[in-house]
């Protein structure tokens, strides 16, 4: 891996050597200059750029100064909270050219989901949202990335997840109520590596593998665009749903810092204020040169403590197992309610903790430019992240003695999983014009990787000698992505046409590290090490030195491996990789300045399972100056991860009120080759989207429909299981074994089992009024979903009667309705001179949670969640703000009582089915400086 990034590095520097020369032997430049301002003051740090690629910023007093030459025809302005703003070198006075920028509103310029000049959002051919992040994070109570997101996007949902192992540090993210493997994430238009961890325990998008959005600090972010449709053909895999592209700050002259801290103060909290959070961020830019180079860095630190929302269990937390001297001939009677009176003791001392995980990190980002001549610049960007996350498991009980050591916790234990998740992430590129031609030539490497402690528990099996504290293993996933891009926008043919190619190579690897054997050994039986010459087993004595496995009080046998998150054992370790290349083209014709249709074509081949090749057309026509149509149909494809093909483990799941050891194998794993199940392919797309926008001045509008077709779409399984009994199978018996031999009690795969359709309308309206001697901006947005299962599952004739488990119930709630199919945002912020009001009413639709009782079916109803805050400038450079997330301490539909939902108490509200979490109502406080 070393020599490769050398050989890139290397030919990223001969590139640039290359385009310097032959830029430096061009025409010589004049400048253009002038003022950017706003209502009649000095914009600083506006970025100022020109069509030929030539950059600036301005300067405290506004002003800037850019190279232009015989290619340069235009000149754009942008600057967060504002629209971006174009004018022709026609338009200048001599050299002079100013600008006076408005307010940012529905008709923001984006750069995502074409290759041509940045157009506004309201003249593209797919639906683009546009979030200032800048201005969001003053007002909003929010402080990562995925709840900044959840809030003001509709068709993005991401909620913070409970006692899911890895899943509860890194949320799971979506776009149109489709999976989170769904979605590309860009960075600054270049694709951002995933996460090295699989959701499998009781998550929506379980069985998927998503992009860690929370490991970028806010302060990093300019603004985001988000393209609501599909554009595998453009981008390659996994833009399904859509594309999601990050635009890191390019400020500079400027110091921005922000110190936030808050709590939830809700009815349900402990001693009615918990979860309190710190966070710290820290923005500056500094210029490189004269000539608009510039660096930004960015760094961010933030600490969440704990929830909890169980009451109390109301389980059996203890038997007669755990009294001998009251109880000589146990038989596992319930004596609960005797043992807490004699010990004086309460069932909420036995509760598990029900809430958002501890976290604790910080984060370092980049982003450069140097210019190299007048029409190339060398560019890098990248970051750093590391977090600690601490989440508890289902807490071990008195009377599970298969599962606890009372010498070691005589009332049971709460175990503790802890991770330790570093994310790195590294380009660099150089852009330029060869000739007429723009040419961006890139290389990207994202590293993530996730270790895995269980503290606070033991290994049953090794009865009272067993350590507390478990090295389980871990994760790794690296993706390096190596682009070529070229285009050329011929403005004398019709009334424009952009001509774009384009090369990518991408290379990932994903690895399993084992953990220390302690984390998964069974050490209460003999194991069995090879077979001697007479065809014998040899075994290994257990703990107690014989060849007999070791039984607890009520006959069973101890559970092995830590308790909550076992260990990943050696043949669970992998080290896998694979590399895919890309050629793409696409065009855009404007064939009159009303009138533009788009074609592109990618084809794309992996090693591991072949070749594909997906296309997009889409159009948009300006009826008048009010007015615009816009419609796109095209192809799309999703690889299936690494993670997919070859994650194993056994893990600790919670269904359907019961805790039981699951193993996921491989899908070229002998249990599957069993159980007739193919090898893993691609899932395939078809989306059709139609819409209108309209621009009224103040008021602005989009209204557009989608429907998208998936075909088989990767699941994870339900639980398989063998048997030993008399008169089963051969398969059964050896599936049984090989279950044994895991230490799990079911087995897990994922495969291509089923079609599904997607639906929807997303609706966007923004209406911007002077009231008073302030301003007034109102944001109403929503977005109407629905997506069902087609036809029948694939299953293998080798399945026929068991399709239920293949795919069972409760994937198929966490697929059609787990997460709100209706969401609506209206949001009011209002600025009247140092003060600032924001007020927003977020409505989230119904759910359901998942499950495989039919009795235990339920739906919890839509909720209005209100944020209120209100900001006031202290100072030139000091800002305060106040307010609350959930203002009215609003809370999901309880479980019903005695569903396996509930889970013998563990859950007052579904963790498998959520709008916007349980935790009630979050006060916030902040303090902004600005220098």
């Amino acid at each position: 891996m070393r020599e490769i990034y050398k050989n890139v590095l290397l030919k990223l520097s001969l590139l640039g050597l290359a385009v310097a020369f032959t830029l430096s032997v061009q025409a010589q430049n004049q400048s253009i200059s002038g003022y950017v301002t706003a209502n009649g003051e000095a914009i600083a740090g506006a970025t100022v750029r020109s069509n030929d690629g030539s950059s600036s910023q301005t300067n405290t007093e506004g002003y800037y100064s850019i190279s232009a030459t015989a290619n340069t025809k235009s000149i754009t302005v942008s600057y967060v909270g504002y629209s971006s703003l174009t004018k022709l070198i026609a338009e200048a006075s001599g050299t002079v050219l100013n600008f006076d920028l408005q307010s940012a509103s529905l008709d923001e310029v984006v750069v995502i989901g074409s290759r041509s000049e940045p157009r506004s959002n309201l003249e593209t051919t797919a639906p683009v949202d546009i979030i200032d992040i800048k201005a969001l994070t003053k007002d909003v109570a929010q402080v990562s990335l995925n709840q900044l997101l959840n809030y003001v996007a509709p068709s993005f949902n991401s909620n913070t997840q409970v006692i899911s192992d890895g899943t509860d540090h890194i949320d799971p993210a979506s776009l149109r109520g489709l999976g989170p493997d769904q979605v590309l994430v860009l960075i600054n238009g270049k694709r951002r590596h995933t996460t090295s961890v699989v959701n499998i325990n009781g998550t929506f998008g379980k069985g998927s593998v998503g992009t860690d959005l929370n490991a970028i600090p806010t302060a990093a972010i300019k603004k985001i665009e988000i393209l609501r449709d599909g554009a595998a053909a453009q981008y390659g895999s996994d833009a399904i749903a859509g594309v999601i592209n990050i635009i890191l700050e390019d400020n500079v002259q400027e110091l921005r810092a922000s110190a936030t801290y808050g709590g939830f103060a809700s009815k349900n909290a402990e001693d009615n204020f918990d979860g309190q959070s710190v966070q710290a961020n820290v923005n500056f830019g500094l210029p490189i040169g004269t000539n608009g180079g510039y660096i930004n860095f960015s760094g961010s630190y933030d600490y969440r403590q704990p929830t909890n929302r169980q009451k109390e269990f109301t389980g059996t937390i203890f038997s007669d197992y755990n009294n001998p001297t009251l109880y000589p001939n146990p038989t596992g009677a319930n004596i609960t309610d005797e043992e807490l009176d004699r010990r004086g003791l309460t069932r909420g001392d036995f509760v598990s903790r029900i809430g958002q995980a501890e976290t604790r990190g910080g984060a370092l980002f980049f982003n450069s430019s140097v210019p190299l001549s007048e029409n190339a610049e060398f560019y890098a960007f990248g970051g750093l992240n590391y977090r600690n996350g601490q989440s508890a498991a289902f807490r071990r009980q008195p009377a599970q003695i298969t599962q606890n050591i009372s010498e070691i916790y005589p009332l049971g234990f709460l175990p503790l999983i802890v991770t330790d998740n570093y994310d790195q992430s590294f380009a660099a590129g150089i852009k330029g014009k060869i000739g007429e031609w723009n040419t961006d030539f890139s290389n990207s490497y994202g590293r993530n990787s996730i270790d895995f402690k269980t503290e606070n528990s033991l290994n049953a099996s090794m009865l009272t000698s067993s350590p507390t504290t478990f090295d389980d293993g871990g994760y790794r996933f690296v993706q390096n992505t190596t682009n070529f891009d070229i285009n050329r926008f011929f403005d004398q043919s019709l009334a424009g046409i952009n001509v774009a190619f384009g090369l990518e190579h991408r290379y990932e690897n994903y690895k399993i590290v084992a953990g220390e054997e302690a984390s998964y050994a069974d050490y209460g039986k003999a194991i069995q090490v090879g077979v001697d010459g007479n065809g014998d087993p040899i075994l290994i004595p257990n703990l107690q030195g014989n060849l007999q496995t070791l039984f607890a009080a009520n006959g069973s046998p101890y559970a092995s491996g830590a308790q909550a998150f076992g260990g990943f054992r050696p043949d669970n370790e992998v080290n896998e990789s694979r590399s895919s290349v890309a050629a793409y083209t696409d065009i855009e014709v404007n064939f009159t300045p009303r009138w533009l249709l788009t074609g592109a074509l990618r084809f794309e081949n992996y090693s591991d399972f072949g070749s594909t090749l997906n296309w997009k057309v889409s159009s948009r026509y300006k009826i008048d100056d009010v007015f615009t149509v816009r419609a796109a149909a095209s192809t799309g494809f999703r690889a299936p991860s690494l993670h997919q093909r070859y994650f194993n483990a056994t893990s600790s799941l919670f269904i359907d009120g019961e805790i039981i050891n699951s193993g996921t194998f491989t899908n070229d794993s002998r249990p599957a080759q069993l159980l007739g199940i193919p090898s893993l392919k691609q899932e395939t797309s078809n989306s059709y989207s139609a819409g209108l926008t309209a621009n009224f001045g103040k008021f602005k509008a989009t209204v557009d429909g989608y429907y998208i077709r998936i075909d088989d779409r990767v699941v994870y399984t339900g639980n398989f299981t063998g048997s030993n009994a008399a008169g089963a199978s051969d398969q059964d018996r050896e599936i049984y074994e090989l279950l044994r031999q895991a230490n799990a009690s079911s087995a897990r795969f994922f495969a291509n089992a089923i079609d599904t359709e997607t639906k929807g309308v997303d609706i966007v309206l923004t209406y911007n009024e002077t009231l008073g001697k302030g301003t007034l901006r109102t944001d109403l947005s929503g977005t109407f979903v629905k997506t069902n299962i087609l036809g029948n599952i694939k299953a293998s004739p080798t399945l026929a009667g068991k399709e239920s488990i293949y795919f069972d119930q409760a994937s198929r709630i966490y697929l059609e309705s787990a997460v709100p199919r209706q969401k609506i945002n209206l949001s009011f912020n209002y600025t009247l001179d140092k003060f600032n009001v924001f007020l927003r009413n977020v409505y989230f639709g119904e759910v359901e949670g998942a499950t495989n009782v039919d009795a235990d079916r339920q739906t919890f109803g839509a909720k209005v969640i209100t944020d209120l805050s209100v900001g006031y400038q202290l100072t030139k450079n000091l800002r305060w703000t106040i307010g609350a997330n959930n203002l009215f301490d609003v809370y999901p539909d309880k479980v019903r009582d005695g569903s396996s939902l509930q889970g013998a108490g563990y859950f007052l509200y579904s963790r498998t089915g959520q709008q916007f979490g349980f935790n009630g109502r979050y006060a916030f406080t902040r303090l902004a400086l600005t220098l």
